[in-house]
């Protein structure tokens, strides 16, 4: 059988994931194996904290809506109740906005929800 040469396809291999541990601290970004280890592990949290970023926001979302309603004499759970009956359906995301954003426009949905019995 023939010999195998991987110089090229190896230090390729070895030049991609050094480039990837860029600004990793100390040994970690500089020699390949312990670079290799800690490259895995921030793909892992990467991906993690992809799913993990959309838990926060909801959760942002929700405070933001929350600290409103309760301005306006009422809790949120009350709130999604009332909004749901009301048939109102916009989403946390855009209610955060209009707390934030717009007050006076948030008011007047909170009248609206609270408006049906």
């Amino acid at each position: 059988m023939t010999r195998v040469k991987r110089g090229n396809v190896a230090r390729k291999h070895r030049k991609k994931i050094l480039k990837l541990a860029k600004g990793f601290r100390g040994s970690h970004s500089k020699l390949f194996r312990t670079a290799n280890q800690q490259v895995m592990k921030a793909l892992r949290y990467a991906y993690a904290d992809r799913r993990k970023r959309k838990r926060d926001f909801r959760r942002l979302w929700i405070t933001r809506i929350n600290a409103a309603v309760r301005m306006q004499g009422l809790s949120y759970s009350q709130f999604a109740g009332k909004l749901k009956k009301a048939d109102i359906q916009l989403n946390r995301k855009m209610l955060a906005q209009l707390a934030v954003l717009d007050p006076a426009a948030f008011k007047h949905v909170v009248q609206v929800a609270q408006s049906v019995k």
